[in-house]
């Protein structure tokens, strides 16, 4: 299965040469070729060198790109030439494909500025996004004006859009999973569900109790706790973790996988702070970083707006993401911060990882310790993820470095 499907409109203007367009289509197919991505494209007979000009060109150019629209991912409009506005503008309008478009120009060479190989692609990219953008479509532009497909620039641009192309397509359709109450003490992350499913993505919501009498319905000796629990051990070191806790996490991540499974969802943001470690008795956090690593983020606190951002951030980089606190300054260095989080960070960014207690939290439950509500004093269970070793976190600009 090739990485992605572009659909490509050859630009075209029938007092350039007609061999720009021949070359163009050369240079396109040798770089999709390349970088495993399929193309849709008129077929050279269809039209004149396969390019679009006339209305004409638009019509059947479109009745190509919608009869492939299931799996078109993006738009790329090739301008060897000036090319037609109209006709580039015309075809997406006909295709009735919502999808990024990404315009490039090819760049004139001053030694050939003859009217053998003369290319106008400067202005007629101008014209070309000018109606773009008179018909309502945004588009994607390339870092330098006019660009040689073949240059690394060029390459560069194009692996961007691919992820413009995967962010977009990806949150259109993304089903996110909200576990428990917002925190009362967490006013920053409130959200509207009505605006996030104007933009098509939904939310499917579970109260926490839900879950937590899931997990107490759930055996012990069921297999899939089992497995479950072998995923854990093999994911961080586990050693300062009490048996009975591993199993209590265990069950919990089978409840949250079998809900996120039947309602097909891609993340999750999941109550935590404390209502978990005191109803419960076992942080949340290993297996919010297991889901995270495997590309399916979660973010605490019931954070949908933030997991929206993680689930962006992995769509673009097909990479784990995380959702952090930019939490204190680091000494007198603008450019550096220190980065906190009680300890869901995928294992990528914290390989040499182990579970333990988490001590934030026991400044104010107890190192250790919880209470229930009839006031005894029992063991609060590990589930926080850490370094092995004390260390911070530093994120660094411009280099943007971990």
């Amino acid at each position: 299965m090739p990485r992605a499907t572009l659909a490509v409109i050859f630009g075209n203007r029938d007092f350039f040469p007609d061999k720009l367009v021949t070359e163009a289509r050369r240079d396109i197919l040798s770089l999709f070729a390349d970088l495993d991505i399929e193309p849709v494209l008129l077929d050279e007979s269809a039209t004149k060198l396969g390019g679009v000009e006339t209305w004409d060109d638009a019509k059947r150019c479109a009745e190509l790109f919608r009869q492939h629209a299931g799996r078109i991912n993006g738009i790329l409009v090739c301008l060897p030439n000036f090319g037609d506005e109209k006709g580039v503008a015309d075809t997406v309008k006909l295709s009735g494909l919502n999808v990024p478009i990404l315009v490039q120009a090819y760049p004139d060479d001053l030694d050939q500025f003859s009217v053998e190989r003369r290319r106008d692609a400067f202005c007629g990219k101008v014209s070309v996004c000018n109606n773009l953008r008179q018909y309502g479509f945004t588009f994607t532009l390339t870092d330098l004006h006019t660009v040689h497909p073949l240059s690394a620039s060029f390459r560069q641009d194009l692996e961007r859009f691919l992820g413009v192309c995967r962010i977009v397509n990806g949150l259109r359709t993304a089903r996110l999973g909200a576990i428990g109450a917002r925190p009362g003490a967490f006013n920053t992350v409130r959200y509207s569900e009505k605006l996030l499913q104007a933009s098509g993505m939904s939310v499917q919501t579970l109260d926490l109790s839900e879950v937590l009498g899931w997990v107490q319905r759930l055996p012990e000796q069921d297999a899939r706790v089992d497995k479950k629990l072998a995923d854990i051990k093999a994911y961080a070191d586990y050693g300062s973790v009490p048996p009975p806790s591993l199993v209590k996490m265990a069950r919990l991540g089978v409840v949250i996988e079998d809900w996120m499974d039947k309602n097909d969802l891609v993340a999750t943001a999941i109550q935590c702070w404390t209502s978990l470690q005191r109803n419960f008795g076992v942080n949340v956090c290993t297996l919010m970083s297991i889901m995270s690593e495997r590309l399916l983020p979660s973010a605490c606190e019931v954070d949908i707006t933030g997991v929206v951002s993680m689930y962006a951030l992995q769509l673009a980089s097909g990479s784990p993401s995380a959702l952090v606190d930019w939490n204190n300054n680091y000494g007198d260095d603008p450019n550096k911060c220190v980065l906190f989080h009680c300890g869901n960070w995928a294992k990528t960014f914290i390989p040499d990882a182990a579970i333990k207690t988490a001590p934030i939290l026991g400044t104010t439950l107890g190192e250790g310790k919880h209470l229930r509500r009839d006031g005894r004093s029992h063991t609060i269970r590990p589930g926080h993820l850490r370094p092995r070793q004390h260390g911070r976190y530093l994120w660094h600009d411009p280099d943007l470095r971990w």
